[in-house]
């Protein structure tokens, strides 16, 4: 019994290890964002898309500390992360988006790192924000509602994540502009298109969902984690080995792209040795996509 008790304690500490890392990958990613906010945009007179965004707008019309505002606006999108996504998205989202805000007001009095190219303010600061989130979102927390709210919204609407990504943003750039003039709005939304691209390549996808293919010798005790952690529900598919002719059951299973983590997660801790093909998917409607809340 002693033993038995042994090797479960050893087991459960590189989780919380890698759960800790993970954690201060968030809040390295959110430091770095909150530099490229206030050491390259916001000195410049450029803000962000989403949340981030009408933080800055809110904190220039009414004289309010940047980083109170982020953590304020952000409130509403995380409990949707936790009703939709799940407990611990919301927990890493949190220690972002705080960790976010108090970077924001450490930083407020730097230097600016560049100034008047305004081609090159927009080029470095999209860089270095989308460095930051897609550190973040890589690690399994966000650092803007905006994308929780997409993800949400194209669930009740016949429109891809992606596509209200964009809208929303539309929204949020027109409101940049009453306060830092057109320019300021195009040189915005031109930062957070670059910063969209870095995300992509630092968390392998921005928008829309992901379908994984499994191959695995546990299918059965997969799909179930999957569904119960995930609230996803997959397919199977019979394969044959090319060289062995051995059969096998394929998993096919369709997340959005905010999930990613948590299914690499699972699939590692149910069959580490699994085979697995992930595809951007751009859109997807209708069919069970929709999926029951989680905790």
């Amino acid at each position: 019994m002693k033993r038995g008790h042994k090797m479960k304690h050893t087991h459960k500490e590189p989780a919380i290890l890698k759960k800790g890392l993970r954690g201060l990958a968030v809040i390295l990613g959110a430091f770095i964002t909150a530099y490229g906010l206030e050491a390259v945009l916001i000195p410049n007179n450029v803000s962000d898309g989403g949340v981030t965004g009408l933080s800055i707008v809110g904190s220039k019309v009414f004289d309010l500390p940047l980083g109170v505002l982020i953590a304020v606006l952000n409130l509403p999108f995380v409990f949707l992360g936790y009703k939709q996504i799940g407990k611990s998205f919301a927990i890493y989202s949190v220690l972002g988006i705080a960790s976010l805000a108090v970077g924001t007001i450490v930083m407020h009095h730097l230097s600016p790192i560049i100034e008047g190219d305004t081609l090159l303010i927009t080029v470095v600061g999209g860089i270095i924000i989308g460095f930051g989130m897609g550190l973040a979102l890589r690690n399994g927390g966000a650092l803007d509602g905006i994308d929780m709210l997409a993800v949400l919204l194209s669930r009740k609407l016949p429109f891809g994540t992606s596509d209200l990504i964009l809208f929303l943003n539309m929204f949020v750039f027109i409101v940049v502009s009453t306060v830092f003039g057109l320019q300021g709005a195009i040189l915005s939304a031109i930062a957070y298109y670059i910063a969209a691209k870095v995300i992509h390549i630092v968390e392998e996808g921005l928008s829309g969902a992901k379908t994984f293919k499994i191959i695995t010798r546990h299918p059965e005790a997969m799909v179930e984690t999957i569904r119960d952690r995930l609230g996803r529900s997959a397919t199977y598919n019979l394969v044959h080995g090319g060289y062995s002719n051995e059969q096998f059951r394929e998993i096919t299973c369709v997340i959005n792209r905010l999930e990613e983590s948590k299914m690499k997660e699972i699939i590692h801790e149910i069959d580490s040795s699994a085979f697995v093909m992930v595809y951007d998917v751009a859109e997807v409607r209708g069919g069970n996509f929709k999926k029951r809340d989680i905790h």
